[in-house]
């Protein structure tokens, strides 16, 4: 039935697969208002308690098979929709999301409550975060460094091949932190050095464990134009950071890592404009290029990124693109049809709009250029 459905999804148009995704959208904010008026009806009767659950979040967990995520939230705004009914209409219309909720839920009051979820309205979570610190200023946290608990070992598991001739059933792996199980010592070999019939794999090979991604930086908004930025750093970057505390001492004396981060951060962003755009106090005048070339002179990246703001300026019928990352110079008038690499015929483009427009101007296989250009 699933691939029924999934072809049938393949037959639409583009205006039709929108529209079906539009309207399903809808009806799911529609069917999670429901809910959590529901939710927060439940909270005040102790039928959850009676079933055994001991708290409303655990019946959301056990009962109704949400996410300990998607639980919280659900929970977190039907309490606060049964304070402010408002809460209800502003979910169903998408003005608000449940994150938005949750969040903003200890600072409501009956005074304030409107103008504030009105605030809002269509907001990403940082955004959101960014209003709560304004309404409710926090305190700056102190600087400081400390280091972390050592990883845990990972214990290493030796896995035997299965004989091409056995039942697989019969093949265990070796306890945790065993040796490799004897009479597998080689591929395709014993203990006594008699040959046996193995996959074409090594008989015997400890598992490695997948590498541990570093969780990226955590912002958190504590006030108006106030940060607080946590971020996990290996010990020669512990080792700059000193070193940059104690050239320092004679302009930062309280060695203030914030300030010393900003200076960090503009003398990378000057390197890097030296480096990307060939950023000068005197740049040479031209803003062209010679006829046939692919180059874009470094003062026309200069004018468009600063004249982009550094963003994607690709605008599509839902507003302009709001990526920053891994953007790329694109000829509005392609430099395969004659486009010049001039201020006025280049724009930045993250690398998905820039393809985009590639295709729509030489088909989705294409060999023309399209004027990609990384920065």
């Amino acid at each position: 039935m699933q691939s029924d459905f999934l072809a049938s999804l393949r037959r639409l148009s583009d205006v039709d697969l929108v529209a079906r995704i539009q309207d399903t959208a809808a009806r799911e904010r529609g069917a999670t208002t429901v809910l959590v008026g529901h939710l927060s009806e439940l909270d005040t009767r102790d039928t959850h308690l009676r079933a055994g659950h001991g708290s409303l979040f655990a019946y959301c967990r056990s009962v109704l098979a949400l996410s300990e995520h998607e639980a919280y939230n659900r929970v977190a705004a039907a309490r606060t929709a049964r304070r402010f009914p408002a809460v209800l209409g502003m979910l169903e219309s998408g003005a608000v999301n449940l994150t938005t909720v949750k969040l903003l839920a200890p600072h409501l009051t009956p005074e304030n409550h409107r103008d504030v979820l009105e605030s809002a309205r269509g907001k990403s979570k940082l955004q959101v975060e960014e209003i709560a610190a304004r309404l409710w200023p926090r305190r700056d946290v102190p600087s400081f460094v400390r280091k972390l608990p050592a990883p845990r070992p990972v214990e290493t598991r030796w896995v035997a091949m299965a004989p091409a001739t056995s039942d697989f059933s019969r093949e265990r792996a070796a306890p945790l932190g065993s040796a490799p199980p004897a009479g597998r010592e080689g591929p395709g070999e014993t203990g006594q050095g008699t040959e046996t019939s193995f996959r074409p794999s090594p008989a015997t090979f400890p598992a490695r464990p997948a590498p541990q991604a570093r969780p990226p930086a955590e912002v958190t908004p504590l006030s108006p134009d106030r940060y607080r930025v946590q971020v996990t750093i290996g010990g020669d970057t512990l080792e700059k950071l000193r070193l940059a505390k104690d050239l320092l001492r004679h302009a930062v004396p309280s060695g203030d890592e914030a300030a010393i981060l900003d200076r960090a951060l503009t003398a990378l962003l000057a390197d890097l404009a030296q480096r990307k755009f060939a950023a000068t106090d005197r740049p040479r005048p031209s803003g062209e290029t010679s006829p046939g070339s692919r180059h874009i002179p470094a003062e026309v990246k200069r004018a468009v990124w600063v004249r982009d703001l550094g963003r994607c300026a690709f605008v599509g019928t839902g507003g302009r693109c709001s990526e920053r990352g891994f953007l790329e110079f694109h000829h509005l008038h392609p430099f395969a049809l004659g486009g010049a690499a001039t201020v006025g015929n280049i724009q930045l483009r993250c690398r998905a709009h820039n393809e985009l427009e590639s295709r729509v101007d030489f088909g989705r296989n294409g060999r023309h250029g399209g004027g990609r250009t990384p920065p």
